[in-house]
């Protein structure tokens, strides 16, 4: 199992709110679990399922332009 901790910093948007709520809403086609909180969003699953959930947000978001990713990753259960 995998977890990640990962917050999304959409830059020169004055639509940062929007790019980091269409990047989480993403989530819901992968098969991982996710958990928003107020400043990141904890992911967990398999390594393949936590990867490709983190592959899908950044993607998502640098699609609306530059974007700043900020992750921590742990192998251990929280």
């Amino acid at each position: 199992m995998l977890c990640a901790e990962v917050s999304l910093y959409p830059q020169k948007t004055n639509q940062a709110s929007q790019i980091i709520d269409n990047a989480i809403n993403k989530l819901s086609q992968q098969q991982v679990n996710y958990k928003v909180g107020s400043l990141s969003t904890h992911i967990d699953g398999s390594d393949e399922q936590v990867w490709n959930g983190l592959k899908t947000i950044f993607e998502e978001a640098k699609n609306s332009g530059e974007v700043s990713m900020v992750l921590t990753i742990s192998n251990s259960a929280h």
